[in-house]
C-alpha cells in the first residue's frame, strides 16, 4: 500500500467511504513477541477515537497485573470522570470471567467456552467498538472453542465492531476469514543471549 493508497480496488459496488468504514477482523499471529502489544496499540487508537473497548484475555493468569491492563483501566476511569475517550472493560479467564461464579478447581475449557459465549452475546448487542481477544488462538487450537463457529459468528457480526485476535498458530480458516493478518517472525530476542523478560518490556 504505497503512500497509503490501495494497490487494488475491488469491483464490489462500494464507495471509497463505505469501503473505508467497514469493520475489520484482524489476526496477530506468529512465534515472536509483540502480538498483544500491537493489539493494545490498536485499542489505544480506538479509545482515542471514542470506540468502547472490550478486552478478553484467554490464557494470561489472573494474578498478572500487566502494564496494559493498568493503563487501560486508568483510561476507563478517565472516561468515567471526563467523558474523554470511551469505556473500557477488561476480563481475564483466570478470574473465572467477571460474569460467572464458579467454585472448586478451575475448568479452563469450560471457562474459555463461557468467555466465547459472552463475546457472542456482546457482539449481538453491539456492546464494543473494538474487541481484543488476547491469546484466543489457543482455545481454538486446543479444541475448547469451535473454529468454524468463531469464523461464522465474526463474519456475521452486526453493526460496526472491529475484532483483533492474538496468539500463535492461528487456524487457517481464521486467517482466510480475516481482513488483516500480521505474522511476527523472530530475527533476534534478548532471551537468545540468556536475558529474561523485564518490567516495562514484557509486562
Amino acid at each position: 500500500m504505497p503512500q497509503g493508497k490501495p494497490s487494488h480496488v475491488p469491483a464490489d459496488g462500494l464507495t471509497t467511504r463505505q469501503r473505508r468504514h467497514r469493520p475489520l477482523l484482524m489476526v496477530h499471529t506468529g512465534q515472536m513477541k509483540g502480538k498483544s502489544t500491537a493489539a493494545f496499540g490498536l485499542a489505544l487508537r480506538a479509545w482515542t477515537a471514542g470506540l468502547p473497548i472490550g478486552v478478553f484475555q484467554f490464557v494470561k493468569s489472573a494474578k498478572w497485573r500487566v502494564g496494559e491492563e493498568n493503563a487501560f483501566r486508568a483510561l476507563g476511569e478517565v472516561h468515567e470522570r471526563t467523558g474523554q475517550g470511551a469505556p473500557v472493560a477488561w476480563h481475564k479467564m483466570g478470574e473465572g470471567w467477571s460474569w460467572i461464579q464458579r467454585g472448586g478447581e478451575a475448568d479452563h475449557a469450560a471457562d474459555a467456552l463461557e468467555g466465547w459465549r459472552q463475546i457472542q452475546r456482546d457482539l449481538a448487542a453491539e456492546r464494543y467498538g473494538l474487541y481484543v481477544l488476547d491469546e484466543f488462538t489457543y482455545p481454538m487450537k486446543w479444541g475448547w472453542v469451535d473454529v468454524d463457529e468463531v469464523v461464522d459468528t465474526l463474519a456475521n457480526r452486526p453493526g460496526f465492531q472491529h475484532v483483533v485476535i492474538t496468539g500463535r498458530d492461528a487456524d487457517a480458516r481464521l486467517v482466510d476469514a480475516a481482513d488483516l493478518v500480521a505474522e511476527l517472525t523472530k530475527v533476534k530476542h534478548p532471551m537468545d543471549a540468556g536475558q529474561k523478560g523485564q518490567k516495562g518490556i514484557e509486562w
